[in-house]
C-alpha cells in the first residue's frame, strides 16, 4: 500500500535548505516554487515509490516551514503501488532533523486520494552509486504522521475494481515501516455486498500485509464482522486470513432470486488459506447459524399449503438454521446441516459440491398433519422419531440442475391411489373457484 507515503514524503519542502535561517528568505522561497525545483521532486518521489515518473501541481510556500501542492499523480507503478493520485497535500518540515540526517516531517495532510494496489513479482533493487557528499546528506525520510480526510483504496479483484472507498486514513510510522489506521469509509468487492468499514488496522512492510483488525457492518450499520490476518506481498504470496460475524443481516448476500423470500441474521466464522490470493487454490473451514430466520412469498410453499390444506405452510419461522463446511477447491463439503421450524418439519444431512455437480443425503421429518394430503405417507415417511415421521432424500444433480429421489416416490404413491390423486385435482379446482368467484 505504502499509501502516499513518498508522494506525502514532500521531499519539496526544503530540501537545498544547509542552515535553518534560509527557512525564512525570500530567496528559498523561490527556489521551491521554480518548475526546476518541482521537476526535481517529481524525479525523486517518483524513483521513491517506484515510479517512472510523476508529475506535482505547482508547489508554493505557505509558511515559513510548510509548503503545499494541490495534485500528485503517477502511474505504471513497478512494486505495490500501481496507480496514486493525492490532492491538497500540506506538509510541515522540522529542521532540526538535519542533525540526525533525516528529512523529518509533522504533520502531512492530504485532503482526498486515490490509490491502486497490485501483486507484484518481488526482485532486488539495483544498488545506486552516491556522490562522495551524500554522506553529510540526510539519508531518510521521517514522516511523524499522515491524515487523509478521504482516500479511496483499490486493488483488481476476480477482474472488478476493488477497495476501501470514501475512508479517513491515518499513517504513522512503524519502525521503517509505516501502520495504516482506516475508519468510515464503504469497502466495495466482488461476490459480497457492500460493507461499512468502522475501524480497520493494518502494517505493511516489504514483505507482508498484516490485519490486526477490521471491523466492518452491513450498509445500514447492522451485525458485526472482525477479521484479522496477513498477506504476503513478496515472493511468498500465502494468505492465512480468520473472521467472525454476529447478527449479520443474510438478505444482502442471497442470490437476487432469493432475497425477497428468506429473512434473518448470520452468525459464525471462516478460516481462509492458500499458497496466493486466486480462489484456485484457496482451503479453509467454517461454521454458520441464522437466528430469526424465515421463508416467506415461495411459490412452491403456496403451492404446499394450497394441496395440504394447510395455510401456516406459506410460512416458514426457522427455530434451527445451522451447519458446518470445509473446502479445498473444486470442493466444498457441508455437514451438520440442522433445520427446523418445530411442530413442522426438520432437515439433516450433508452436502459435497465438486466443482458444479452435487450430491448428499438428507434426512427429512414432517409431523404427521402435515402429511395428511398424502395416500399412505408411512410407506415413504417409514421412520417416527422425536415426533416427525422420517425419509432420506438422496441429492444428485449439479447446483444450476438439483435432482431429488423423493418426488418421483411421493407420484408412486399417487399412482397407487387414484382416488387420492382425484381428490387433489379437486382440491386444486376447488381453490381456483374462490379466487376467481371470491368464495369463502
Amino acid at each position: 500500500m505504502l499509501i502516499y507515503t513518498g508522494a506525502i514524503a514532500i521531499f519539496f519542502v526544503i530540501a537545498a535548505a544547509t542552515g535553518t535561517a534560509l527557512f525564512f528568505s525570500p530567496l528559498l522561497t523561490h527556489y521551491i516554487e521554480n518548475d526546476a525545483f518541482r521537476v526535481a521532486m517529481e524525479n525523486e518521489t517518483g524513483k521513491g515509490l517506484h515510479f517512472p515518473s510523476g508529475r506535482y501541481a505547482p508547489i508554493r510556500r505557505t509558511g515559513s516551514l510548510t509548503a503545499r501542492s494541490e495534485r500528485f499523480q503517477a502511474s505504471n507503478g513497478e512494486k505495490a503501488l500501481r496507480s496514486l493520485d493525492a490532492r491538497g497535500i500540506t506538509a510541515a518540515f522540522n529542521p532540526w532533523g538535519l542533525f540526525l540526517r533525516q528529512w523529518r516531517f509533522g504533520v502531512v495532510r492530504v485532503q482526498s486520494g486515490d490509490v491502486e494496489l497490485q501483486i507484484y513479482q518481488a526482485t532486488p533493487e539495483k544498488v545506486r552509486s552516491k556522490p562522495w557528499f551524500s554522506f553529510f546528506l540526510p539519508n531518510r525520510v521521517y514522516l511523524e504522521r499522515i491524515e487523509s480526510e478521504q482516500a479511496n483504496v483499490t486493488w483488481r479483484f476476480r477482474g472488478e475494481r476493488a477497495g476501501f472507498l470514501g475512508t479517513q486514513l491515518l499513517i504513522t510510522p512503524h519502525g521503517r515501516d509505516f501502520e495504516y489506521v482506516a475508519t468510515g469509509g464503504t469497502l466495495k468487492m466482488a461476490l459480497v455486498p457492500d460493507l461499512y468499514l468502522r475501524r480497520g488496522n493494518f502494517l505493511i512492510t516489504k514483505t507482508l500485509l498484516t490485519i490486526y483488525d477490521v471491523d466492518l457492518a452491513d450498509e445500514r450499520g447492522e451485525g458485526s464482522i472482525h477479521g484479522e490476518g496477513n498477506a504476503g506481498i513478496g515472493k511468498d504470496k500465502s494468505i492465512d486470513f480468520k473472521a467472525t460475524f454476529d447478527s449479520v443481516p443474510i438478505r444482502p448476500w442471497l442470490p437476487a432470486k432469493w432475497k425477497e423470500y428468506v429473512s434473518g441474521g448470520a452468525s459464525g466464522m471462516v478460516h481462509w488459506t492458500g499458497e496466493n490470493p486466486k480462489l484456485e487454490s484457496s482451503s479453509g473451514e467454517g461454521s454458520l447459524r441464522v437466528h430469526d430466520g424465515g421463508i416467506d412469498n415461495l411459490a412452491f410453499l403456496e403451492k404446499l399449503a394450497e394441496l395440504a390444506q394447510k395455510k401456516s405452510l406459506e410460512h416458514l419461522a426457522l427455530n434451527d438454521c445451522s451447519l458446518s463446511f470445509t473446502w479445498r477447491y473444486p470442493r466444498i463439503d457441508i455437514s451438520d446441516i440442522a433445520i427446523e421450524e418445530k411442530g413442522k418439519f426438520r432437515i439433516e444431512g450433508a452436502v459435497t459440491v465438486d466443482r458444479r455437480s452435487l450430491r448428499g443425503a438428507m434426512r427429512l421429518g414432517i409431523t404427521r398433519q402435515y402429511l395428511d394430503w398424502l395416500p399412505k405417507p408411512e410407506e415413504v415417511f417409514s421412520r417416527a422419531q422425536s415426533g416427525y415421521l422420517w425419509t432420506t432424500v438422496q441429492l444428485s444433480g449439479t447446483i444450476d440442475e438439483p435432482k431429488q429421489d423423493l418426488s418421483p416416490r411421493i407420484v408412486e404413491l399417487f399412482k397407487e391411489s387414484p382416488g387420492a390423486y382425484l381428490g387433489l385435482l379437486f382440491r386444486q379446482f376447488e381453490g381456483w373457484l374462490k379466487k376467481v368467484f371470491g368464495g369463502d
